[in-house]
């Protein structure tokens, strides 16, 4: 598939239908792919950055009206941090349509987390230029659904817990190891063990590494806190 087609197909995915194209352009093309930093996604991701940042605190706040600032800030972090932004871009195979020079392509710039997280910014900023904060908060409420749901679960960094839990222990830190990868390039599906120094595990499947090592941490700690 050409660069045209991958770009047509990812706005499907998207499920916005942009007026200007070229701001979608713009926002999947990487730097590598323009020298002296003209008309890459650098300044659609600042811009971008804020628009998610509002329609997740909006969303917060109106969702949990009970909760103090203090409890929805680190929810807010952990919606719109960059790793978050590089999980919710490959659940919509987002790499595929990027442009990137040949160095980077060939060096996996694809799945790589910053690039991802970087571009989902720029392609926020694109559609929220394109159509609007309405439309922005349309595409972002619908991608980032599931995640709103599950942010103060989220927010409380089952990976951290359980290194902290294993060190408390004498323990070696958890190996997180790639069991697999299933499903098509539009909707993979990964497969995660999480491994203590005790030979304890768990395993989980999601839609992106960092969710998957995200439950495979939850459940182990959860069996661990059992009597």
């Amino acid at each position: 598939m050409n660069e045209s087609a991958e770009t047509n197909a990812f706005a499907g995915r998207l499920g916005h239908q942009f007026a200007r194209p070229e701001l979608l352009v713009r926002a999947l093309t990487h730097g590598s792919r323009a020298p002296n930093g003209q008309a890459d996604y650098q300044r659609l991701e600042f811009l971008g950055d804020r628009v998610l940042g509002l329609v997740i605190a909006q969303a917060l706040f109106e969702g949990d009206r009970g909760a103090r600032e203090g409890q929805l800030a680190p929810r807010l972090n952990a919606l719109v941090r960059k790793e978050t932004c590089a999980e919710i871009a490959e659940t919509i195979d987002l790499g595929a349509a990027l442009r990137l020079g040949r160095s980077e392509a060939l060096s996996g710039g694809r799945r790589k987390t910053a690039i991802l997280g970087d571009a989902m910014e720029a392609v926020l900023a694109a559609i929220y230029l394109d159509g609007g904060i309405e439309a922005a908060r349309r595409v972002i409420l619908s991608l980032w659904r599931d995640h709103i749901h599950t942010a103060e679960t989220r927010a409380a960094d089952p990976k951290s817990d359980l290194q902290e839990w294993a060190q408390a222990r004498g323990m070696a830190l958890p190996e997180y190891q790639d069991i697999g990868r299933t499903g098509p390039d539009h909707a993979p599906q990964f497969t995660i063990r999480v491994v203590l120094e005790n030979k304890q595990y768990s395993e989980a499947t999601a839609s992106s590494k960092r969710a998957a090592q995200h439950q495979a941490a939850l459940q182990l700690l959860a069996e661990l806190d059992r009597p």
